[in-house]
């Protein structure tokens, strides 16, 4: 991306931001009407909205030299509600193609199939960065539900290393974070140029969690993890927790024939 070109992104940026209100992405207002000296969204708002670091989003909004991914790229531009036009020049401006169309034999819907089959046991794809891809109602209620995060975060790190209520149910969970975190060096080292793993990384200095011990509902579930890579597309891997003694089984059964909760 050229200076010229960082430039303009910049000020489309600031401009996008200046014309929305809270209100208008949901956030609240302010309580003391007036106060605001900033036209618009503040650049934490669009931060939070978006899933990336204040420091990384101020030095875009600045013109810095300083990599954007597609998938930080999209989620600024559904934080700024921009419409499809918009979105498409965002993207001009970092440097990267139109956004593909989405077609009826799209990877996504493929992936959700997937995931699905393997109920009932709990089942997720992620990508090389750990960004979900596709999860089944099991792992939602058992684990975690990706849906949840923020966009641009829907990524097993920030959900293992900034989500309490899931580091609280996980009794192994120093263990896990640290098997984790050995797997996306190993696989940030093998793509050095891959600006995700960057923002990534920005944004997760940015976040501190705390907590610990057991699901909620169902009592204490033993998983065992099977990491299954798809010959289709070797960048993504298939994950699969199955209850590992009869008393889990029989406890996730009871958590999935029960109601579902209120984000299902």
């Amino acid at each position: 991306m050229s200076a010229g070109s960082r430039g303009q992104l910049a000020d489309f940026l600031r401009s996008r931001r200046a014309r929305l209100t809270p209100a208008d992405v949901g956030l609240p207002s302010d309580s003391e009407p007036g106060r605001r000296r900033t036209p618009g969204l503040r650049r934490e708002e669009v931060a939070e909205l978006s899933g990336v670091g204040v420091t990384w989003y101020t030095w875009l909004e600045q013109g810095r030299k300083i990599p954007a991914s597609p998938q930080v790229v999209d989620a600024l531009a559904r934080a700024l509600r921009l419409s499809a036009d918009e979105h498409r020049h965002l993207r001009e401006l970092a440097g990267l193609t139109a956004a593909a169309e989405a077609s009826g034999d799209d990877l996504q819907p493929r992936l959700k199939r997937l995931v699905d089959a393997a109920a009932p046991n709990a089942a997720c794809v992620y990508d090389i960065h750990f960004d979900y891809l596709a999860w089944n109602e099991p792992y939602r209620r058992i684990r975690h539900d990706p849906a949840g995060l923020p966009a641009g975060r829907r990524n097993l790190l920030w959900m293992m290393f900034t989500d309490a209520e899931n580091r609280a149910r996980m009794t192994t969970w120093d263990r896990a974070a640290r098997a984790l975190l050995s797997q996306f060096r190993a696989s940030a080292g093998r793509h050095p140029g891959d600006p995700r793993f960057a923002e990534l990384v920005a944004a997760l200095t940015e976040a501190s969690p705390r907590f610990r011990d057991r699901h909620p509902q169902a009592g204490r579930i033993t998983l065992e993890l099977f990491q299954l890579r798809l010959e289709d597309d070797p960048g993504l891997l298939m994950v699969m927790q199955v209850p590992a003694d009869p008393t889990s089984r029989d406890r996730v059964a009871a958590l999935l024939a029960g109601p579902p909760s209120p984000s299902s």
